[in-house]
């Protein structure tokens, strides 16, 4: 890939050569098939709820803009300046997500939305990048000091996190939450007996919230026995993946669009299976996998425990979140509103995933992820 030369030594030139430049075209990649499917998808959901026919389009047009302009401000920043960051944007989200239980948007029977002009914020999306750095900075410093009131801090942080999750409800963001926060323990050098513990008590917090939020109850119980509940969204789902076939129907030809209520966000792998076929969703399977794999490959020789945790958490709850938005489509999951990261409709969702990406490609720098902003 052409870019400055070696011997350019201004900022611009300097982030050229240590970026992950793979990594930085699969990220704009995802960006790219994000336009293609809000193209796709989202002329006939605008349709059914008499909104302009380019409603959505116009809209996700501007955030993903913006989320790759801040993919690429992001991976600017050094090592202090993503921890700095971070800090500040989880405070700030985490007041909001308070203020969601008192002046939030009801939506769906859940409380996580802010209403704005023209937009809804939804600030728990932020919390999942800022709190993957906030954790790894404190597990840090439990490992360098000894000392196990930073970890104890960061363990406080999560209950209030999953306190809240739980009380608007986002069942599916606290999983993610969960496994993240565990998979940074674990790597921190966690005892594997507490490790296991701690596994125990999320499946025991599964188990509450089967016994005490009847709509998760249900989804599980859906999902369990094709008997019960409501399976019309994930049969029309099921029916565009065959439909589609290896090559698809051709872009604009799908069905599945003009049925389901969130073909543009939470269902809108069915819509490129439908319209692109098996072909185009392995691909962005294999993108998907790419951004993880090489996320990780890049910590191999890093020697910073902060950068190998904040990383390894932010790479970790991309990976999640793509995997259970695909999975709820193709079945292999309860349904669950979760965005497919860049791909699905959604402000919130876009802009968070790019500030987690942007910090990634800024901590996984090569030379050193403070020699930059």
């Amino acid at each position: 890939m052409a870019g400055p030369s070696r011997a350019d030594n201004s900022l611009l030139g300097r982030w050229w050569w240590s970026v992950d430049r793979w990594t930085l075209m699969a990220i704009f990649a995802l960006i790219g098939l994000g336009y293609v499917m809000m193209l796709a998808a989202s002329p006939a959901v605008a349709e059914r709820i008499h909104e302009s026919r380019d409603a959505f389009i116009l809209k996700q047009v501007l955030f993903l803009t913006i989320a790759a302009a801040l993919v690429f401000a992001l991976s600017l920043l050094s090592a202090r300046g993503v921890r700095r960051l971070s800090f500040a944007i989880f405070g700030i989200a985490l007041v909001l997500t308070l203020a969601t239980l008192f002046i939030g948007a009801s939506i769906k029977g859940a409380t996580r939305w802010i209403a704005l002009p023209g937009f809804s914020l939804q600030p728990s999306e932020f919390l999942k990048p800022c709190f993957a750095v906030v954790t790894a900075y404190l597990l840090a410093q439990w490992q360098r000091n000894g000392s196990t009131r930073d970890a104890m801090i960061a363990v406080g942080l999560y209950l209030v996190i999953a306190t809240l999750l739980k009380s608007q409800p986002d069942i599916g963001m606290l999983a993610v939450v969960t496994a993240v926060f565990l998979v940074q323990f674990f790597l921190a050098g966690l005892d594997w007996r507490l490790f296991v513990v701690g596994i125990g008590c999320a499946l025991l917090g599964g188990v509450g919230a089967y016994a005490f939020l009847p709509h998760f109850r249900y989804r599980l119980d859906s999902f369990l026995d094709p008997t019960k509940g409501d399976h019309y969204q994930i049969d029309r789902s099921l029916e565009a993946f065959g439909n589609g076939g290896l090559l698809g129907r051709g872009p604009g030809e799908g069905m599945v669009k003009d049925h389901l209520p969130d073909a543009h966000a939470d269902f809108v792998f069915a819509v490129m299976g439908e319209e692109f076929g098996l072909i185009l969703c392995t691909v962005l399977v294999l993108i998907f996998g790419f951004i993880v794999l090489r996320g990780l490959a890049r910590l191999l020789a890093e020697g910073d425990q902060f950068v190998v945790l904040a990383a390894s958490g932010l790479v970790s709850s991309f990976g999640l979140q793509a995997f259970i938005n695909m999975g709820s489509s193709t079945g292999l999951l309860p349904t669950k509103g979760m965005t497919l990261p860049f791909v699905s409709y959604g402000g919130s969702s876009a802009m968070a995933v790019a500030l987690g990406m942007g910090m990634l490609l800024a901590l996984t720098r090569r030379g050193g992820a403070g020699e930059l902003i």
